[in-house]
């Protein structure tokens, strides 16, 4: 299993979801740029005035990302599904509380997990900060791998090792402290996928070859990342 955890709002705390509960009950359906709107709220001088100075103030063109621009494709979500998560998984944490969540009457123990875990986390995450991510490691109780990637929440995980790009920490140990893990972890150049790639293939069955996608409805990418919502 790998994951990357969403961490608590630290600072941030409430102000992204008091908003939210003026929604009006009718309302079915959260408009997905309003979520890209509260995660950018906790980094607010790059993605939100560095583009009001900019873009809007000094007239300059939008320098050409093509990260952030399939990062654009919001997804809608349902209004109350997005508070919840906000509330619950962020503000109130209770994902890392035993029985804080319950899924279909079952409470949720991540504590129980003994499954093998790869845990990524981004050196500059502001969505799902490193601190936050490497407390998942006090919680499962399997055989876990922590390793720290260069960058952010998106760059630093769609790094392909073609591009050389940002280095990634390992540490075969697991201390208490995230500080501690980085006081003892080796820098490595390059995509932090080959470690991924080396810890999962013993974990992984024999190498079959590709399927053959049935019946595809049309070329990749697909139409939809055209439309905008």
């Amino acid at each position: 299993m790998t994951v990357a955890c969403e961490g608590g709002m630290g600072a941030a705390g409430s102000a992204p979801i008091a908003p939210l509960r003026r929604v009006p009950t009718m309302v079915r359906r959260g408009a997905g740029r309003t979520m890209a709107t509260t995660f950018n709220l906790l980094r607010s001088n790059d993605l939100i005035w560095n583009y009001v100075v900019n873009n809007y103030l000094l007239g300059k063109d939008y320098f050409p990302f093509d990260l952030l621009y399939w990062n654009s494709d919001a997804t809608n979500v349902p209004a109350k599904w997005h508070l919840t998560y906000l509330k619950d998984l962020y503000r109130d944490n209770l994902l890392a509380k035993p029985g804080g969540i319950s899924v279909a009457g079952v409470p949720i123990d991540i504590d129980t997990v003994t499954t093998p875990s790869y845990i990524q986390a981004g050196k500059e995450d502001h969505i799902a900060p490193a601190k936050s991510v490497y407390e998942i490691t006090r919680h499962f109780s399997g055989p876990m791998r922590f390793l720290l990637a260069g960058s952010g929440h998106i760059a630093g995980v769609v790094n392909p090792p073609a591009a050389m790009k940002y280095n990634h920490w390992t540490n075969d140990a697991l201390p208490a402290t995230l500080e501690d893990f980085v006081a003892g972890a080796t820098e490595h150049k390059g995509s932090w996928w080959s470690d991924w790639i080396s810890w999962l293939a013993p974990q992984s069955g024999k190498m079959v070859p590709a399927r053959v996608p049935l019946n595809p409805i049309e070329d990749a990418p697909g139409s939809y990342v055209k439309e905008r919502i």
